[in-house]
């Protein structure tokens, strides 16, 4: 627990000494903004520059993603924009990736029991999308706000809690707000929509898995990925796909788990079967965009494709992925260091890429700290917390990655597929014509 001296009113709280009689709305204004003068302009063109756009919480520009709620709000969400219409979707294509993200499904999870049910309550009809945006819905059934009153007052060591006050001058505390892991939710429910496009479509897979808990590395030698499949890597609670290194990294866990502590590490994603041609140079190469994704999730500390940081001890002989026709007619490459990209835009090889999580900020261990009235104390933090993110990351990150891959399928088609392709150097975005075919 945590001793605290008396606290301050926080920047923003109104007081007689600095508050004038101005208001704007419920808003009040200090005296240096008063009615004399602060003055709104009255004509419609002058009011448009006022405006503020809503930032940081919409992603994509074709499938576009917009999440919603908090920690220990009344719910959370997203609703999908763009997405293609006669789609068969329904709550149980959400519910088994949000099953995998859920709170409290083992021992090396935070213990918040959240069943995550999520309600589709537009956007779609007679089991099909219709074109118009998709509302997700969860409700936040397992919230303890008392678990969070000495954060109301100390800042957590690395966590959000004190950038939020000095972005915003205030903060929802309970659970952490916005910066809470529980808005992946919304990720994650319309990361599924875009999964079955890229199944449906083109026959794309993404898979992620834990290679890495804190010094426990998983040789990446030991997985086959064109074969590695979803039911080896949820055949145990750490999501890692072999069985020996998967008890080694549950054993990490325990380990700083019961003395209060955590780790971090690593997931892997891959993605097979991907269309030749996604990606556009400059700056939205698909290398880049991948990464924007994956480092917007929480506790993401660095991302790496193909040969990463591993590719500047190798010369370019060893490191160029020399061409080859396949037994299809194909161009392939021999090797794979490119990470299945090259020159920003993918090459049909398998993409890879690994992303590092830091371990888990908020712990029950004694630390120092300071007051939001500015004050140093000590603060022992309560609330229930992942020991370890990343067995919970493995499906935030395929949504993600899952959602970079339908917007850049859907920059491509509308780009570069409005006349017919060069068969001689093109491929066809769609795996097969059947492949999309709904029965009505």
């Amino acid at each position: 627990m945590a001793s605290f001296v008396p606290t301050k009113q926080f920047v923003g709280a109104s007081s007689s000494s600095d508050i004038g009689s101005s208001r704007l709305g419920s808003l009040q204004l200090p005296s240096k903004f008063s009615s004399s003068n602060f003055h709104l302009p009255s004509r419609p063109s002058q009011l448009k520059r006022l405006e503020i756009q809503a930032a940081g919480s919409t992603f994509g520009n074709y499938f576009r993603v917009t999440t919603f709620g908090e920690s220990h709000g009344g719910g959370v969400g997203c609703i999908i924009d763009g997405c293609p219409p006669r789609l068969p979707l329904s709550e149980s294509d959400m519910q088994v990736e949000l099953d995998r993200r859920r709170p409290g499904q083992s021992r090396i999870t935070t213990p918040r029991k959240e069943t995550d049910t999520c309600k589709i309550s537009s956007g779609t009809a007679d089991g099909l999308t219709t074109g118009s945006p998709i509302k997700v819905e969860v409700p936040n059934t397992d919230q303890r706000g008392n678990d969070y009153s000495e954060m109301s007052l100390a800042y957590r060591p690395s966590h959000a809690d004190a950038t939020y006050d000095f972005k915003y001058g205030v903060r929802s505390v309970q659970g952490g707000g916005r910066s809470s892991a529980r808005e992946t939710i919304g990720r994650v429910a319309a990361g599924a929509v875009a999964k079955k496009i890229l199944k449906l479509y083109s026959g794309a897979e993404v898979l992620a898995y834990v290679s890495q808990v804190h010094q426990v590395v998983l040789p990446e030698d030991l997985i086959d990925h064109q074969n590695v499949t979803l039911e080896q890597i949820e055949s145990n609670i750490v999501r890692c796909p072999d069985p020996e290194y998967a008890e080694k990294m549950i054993a990490a866990i325990d380990a700083v788990r019961v003395r209060g502590d955590s780790v971090g590490g690593v997931v892997t994603c891959i993605v097979r079967n991907l269309p030749r041609g996604l990606g556009t140079p400059v700056f939205d190469k698909l290398e880049a965009e991948l990464a924007k994704a994956c480092m917007s999730l929480p506790a993401t500390k660095g991302f790496e494709f193909g040969s990463g940081f591993a590719g500047t001890f190798m010369t370019g002989s060893e490191h160029n992925d020399e061409f080859y026709m396949d037994e299809h007619g194909r161009i392939r490459t021999r090797t794979n260091r490119s990470g299945g990209i090259q020159g920003g835009i993918s090459n049909g090889e398998v993409i890879n890429m690994r992303i590092g999580f830091k371990p888990t900020s908020t712990i029950s261990r004694k630390q120092q700290t300071v007051t939001r009235d500015k004050h140093e104390t000590e603060l022992i933090a309560r609330g229930r917390h992942d020991p370890c993110v990343v067995p919970r990351a493995v499906p935030m990150v395929e949504a993600m990655v899952a959602l970079v891959l339908v917007d850049q399928l859907m920059a491509q088609y509308s780009q570069c597929m409005m006349f017919p392709i060069n068969p001689e150097l093109q491929e066809p975005l769609q795996s097969s014509p059947e492949s999309a075919e709904v029965t009505l």
